[in-house]
């Protein structure tokens, strides 16, 4: 067998919920992703993932966040996970890369001062992206949504504080389906997961009776129910059970 030059990449998706425009409603809440853009060879003008080379003394998890503290100057995630090893033989024309795809989140309220040759871009919208990175997207996307159905992993895309009303937009912007409030209130409490701050949210532009403010119980990882599965039915959100 002919001998070969091979490399192993790690590749990070950062998501995070992000407010965009909307006509009929002050803010929309949807799910973004980091990319930065080649500006030199023949992939410039075209978009990709932070990461880059492990190093030798690095195990996967060091090397992509010393890759995002160095490419895109994000410092701190609220959680990082791996996803998935992508060895296509032909992933990378010319060359053999092996990559491991991971996932990081940050909390919607985290505004970190990227650099100018990097952008936030709906998960649901990419621009050309290099490579198998919009794959990489899709499977990091995935496991996000799934995880969310039976884990803690909500702590990681909200504020410290918040409303109901928010937390069911963050969920809706990960899951990619509406989430009723009072039916994830229902959800997470059952799981022990939310936590009242015993105040409110200061009243909106329209008035009204503030919304109280909740809390995750903790800020950590911990599977809830192993087989649970968050999924919309005709209008609202439901826990469906294998």
């Amino acid at each position: 067998m002919p001998k070969c030059n091979t490399g192993h990449e790690v590749l990070v998706v950062v998501g995070q919920v992000r407010p965009v425009a909307h006509p009929t409603s002050p803010a929309l809440h949807v799910l973004h992703v980091l990319l930065w853009q080649h500006t030199l060879g023949p992939a410039a003008g075209r978009w990709a993932l932070p990461g880059g080379v492990v190093g030798d003394d690095e195990d996967l998890a060091t090397s992509a966040t010393r890759q995002l503290a160095e490419k895109v100057d994000v410092r701190s995630l609220s959680h990082l996970e791996s996803v998935a090893e992508f060895s296509d033989p032909s992933r990378i024309p010319g060359r053999r890369v092996f990559a491991s795809g991971f996932l990081g989140v940050l909390p919607s309220d985290a505004d970190p001062d990227i650099p100018d040759d990097t952008a936030w871009f709906r998960v649901d919208d990419l621009p050309d992206t290099v490579f198998d990175h919009a794959e990489i997207v899709a499977r990091a996307r995935a496991r996000l949504a799934a995880k969310l159905s039976y884990s803690t992993l909500g702590f990681a895309l909200a504020p410290e504080e918040f409303t109901l009303s928010t937390l069911a937009q963050h969920y809706a912007a990960a899951l990619g389906h509406p989430v009723d409030p009072t039916n994830l209130q229902r959800i997470l409490t059952r799981r022990g997961e939310l936590v009242r701050c015993g105040r409110s949210a200061p009243p909106g532009p329209s008035g009204g009776r503030p919304a109280a403010l909740y809390r995750f119980a903790e800020r950590r990882l911990r599977i809830t129910d192993q087989f649970a599965t968050l999924r919309p039915p005709v209008d609202v959100l439901t826990e469906d059970r294998a």
